[in-house]
Order: structure tokens, then C-alpha cells, then sequence
């Protein structure tokens, strides 16, 4: 199992140092007009040169590559070029707000996408048509349509949760929770659509093989055959569905933050993006690439605890 463990981590670090390198390299390759930005259109070619001396952007790309790759291999990971807040104190301060909307997320997609999954595969008939259909209409709609239907019903219409706004769950448990009760709604439809649809198809590939029917033979009730073992080995495939849909959801956290107006990382990236703050949008993809190494780690000790097999790959 160490092996495996070691195998894994040592492949998600390599994963991280490279899209830290191609995204330092993509970034920094255009930002020769980024000294210009911040001092404006009109300001004097030595005061651009002054920014851009300052700035660092006037040594070599390589030079400054090994000067920042440097400085984040002991998290420093620079300042922003705007605010002039570090990067990770900036990243730091949002990263709770987008993570609480994830794992929120995750678990509502985990536990909801699995009982729809097993439903359908057991009972069949209508009702497995039935899910089938809200399935296959959650996932055809986009998240941030889901997200403007639930301000217009829940917040506007309704008014059981404010539309927009965070509050800290430090301050308020209630209050934190009807800031993200809705984003974390409008970002699981999608993929509990999706988990649904997987377990479904796994479960019925798992009932038609040979042991399944030797248990039933044996006299074992169906409920412990179902649960005990079909579950179990059906949910492999949809442990993997779910690191995806993980790192689908944090992505779309962007979007979803936008609508709701919370303070995470989504407003972070737009506005980063939007300025050509370079630090904090390498701050942002070194962070991504962490999160998905975790996340993929997370995922393939769970298959391997479920599937001793997987530790051999």
C-alpha cells in the first residue's frame, strides 16, 4: 500500500511542477505590456521602464522563472502587482468560501447522486425512467441558469435566503449556511445527474456477474447482497466520476460566485485575469494543481481500499 501511496504522490507532484512551469512560461511570455496597465496609457516610456525594472520584467524569462520557483517552493508565491497583498495571504483569505461550496457540493452529489443511482438500478420501471429523464434534464442545464432560477424562486420570490451576500460561519452557523445553501445547490445538478447515471450503469453490470448470483443461491437476503456487495463493487467507477465532478465544481465555483456575489475565488480569477495581475493568477494555478493532486490521491486510496486490485496498477 506504501507503494502505491509513494507511486501516486510522486506522479501528482510531477503533474503539479509541470503546469506550474508551462503556466509561468504562458503568463510571463505576454505580460511585456502589464507594466504599462498599471501606470496607465499616457505615463512616460521611462516611467513604464521604471514599472517593469521594478516589476522584475525586464531580466530574463528564465531568470525570473528561477527566481519565483524559488520563492514558492517556501510558499512565497509573490505579490499582486495591483494591490500589492501577497499572493497567498490573498489566496488564503477566499480559499474557504470556494472550498465550503465544493466539499458542500461533493457531498450533496455523493449521497443524493448515489441513493437516485441505486433506486433506479433496483426498482426499475417508471421509476427508473423517471430518473433517468430529471437526470438527463439536470445535467442538459447549465449551472449558472440553475443558479439564477434559485435567486428568482428561494431568494427573490420566496425570501427564505438572502440573494446574495456571505456571512462567515465564525459569525453565524445559520446565517453561513443560507449564504450556501444555493451556490452549493445550483453546483451539484449537474453532477448528481451524472453520479445517478453511473452508479445505475454499474450496478446493473454488477448484478448479471457470477457471484451475485451465488450469494442469492446461497440464501443471502437480497437487501445484504445489494448494499454489502454490489454497492461496494459498483462504486469504483463512480469514485472516479466523483474526483471529476470535484474538480468540474471547483472550477465552476467562478461562475457560480459571480451570481451570488461571494467572496471566493472565483471573483479573485475574473478580476486577476481581467487586470493581468500575473502573481496572483500563478497563485491561482499552482493552487488548482495542488487541490486536484489532492483530490486524485484522495480518490485512488479509496479505490484502493475498495479494490485491492487497483494498488497493483
Amino acid at each position: 500500500m506504501l507503494t502505491f501511496i509513494l507511486r501516486r504522490l510522486v506522479a501528482g507532484v510531477l503533474t503539479v511542477l509541470t503546469i506550474s512551469v508551462l503556466g509561468f512560461f504562458l503568463l510571463y511570455l505576454g505580460a511585456r505590456d502589464t507594466a504599462r496597465r498599471i501606470v496607465g496609457d499616457t505615463a512616460d516610456p521611462e516611467i513604464v521602464a521604471r514599472k517593469a525594472e521594478e516589476l522584475g520584467l525586464d531580466r530574463p524569462i528564465i531568470v525570473q522563472f528561477l527566481d519565483w520557483f524559488g520563492s514558492a517552493l517556501t510558499g512565497d508565491l509573490g505579490r499582486s502587482w495591483f494591490s500589492g497583498q501577497p499572493v497567498t495571504e490573498a489566496l488564503a483569505s477566499r480559499l474557504p468560501v470556494t472550498l465550503s461550496l465544493t466539499i458542500g457540493a461533493i457531498l450533496l452529489t455523493a449521497v443524493v447522486g448515489t441513493i437516485l443511482g441505486v433506486i433506479a438500478a433496483t426498482r426499475r420501471g417508471w421509476l427508473d425512467s423517471s430518473i433517468q429523464i430529471t437526470s438527463f434534464v439536470g445535467a442538459a442545464i447549465p449551472g449558472f441558469l440553475v443558479a439564477l432560477v434559485l435567486v428568482l424562486v428561494f431568494a427573490i420570490g420566496l425570501q427564505w435566503v438572502p440573494a446574495t451576500g456571505y456571512i462567515k460561519a465564525e459569525t453565524s452557523i445559520t446565517g453561513w449556511l443560507s449564504t450556501i445553501i444555493l451556490p452549493i445547490i445550483a453546483l451539484s445538478i449537474g453532477a448528481i445527474a451524472s453520479i445517478a447515471q453511473q452508479v445505475r450503469g454499474s450496478m446493473l453490470d454488477a448484478v448479471r456477474l457470477d457471484y451475485v448470483r451465488t450469494l442469492r443461491s446461497r440464501g443471502i437476503p437480497d437487501r445484504h447482497v445489494i448494499y454489502g456487495h454490489v454497492l461496494r463493487n459498483s462504486a469504483g467507477p463512480a469514485l472516479s466520476v466523483l474526483g471529476i465532478q470535484f474538480i468540474v465544481m471547483f472550477g465552476g465555483a467562478v461562475v457560480v460566485e459571480q451570481v451570488f456575489s461571494l467572496p471566493g475565488l472565483g471573483q479573485t480569477a475574473v478580476s486577476a485575469t481581467i487586470q493581468g495581475d500575473i502573481p496572483l493568477v500563478m497563485g491561482l494555478i499552482v493552487l488548482t494543481a495542488v487541490i486536484v493532486l489532492l483530490v486524485n490521491l484522495a480518490i485512488d486510496l479509496l479505490q484502493g481500499w475498495l479494490n485491492p486490485k487497483v494498488r497493483l496498477s
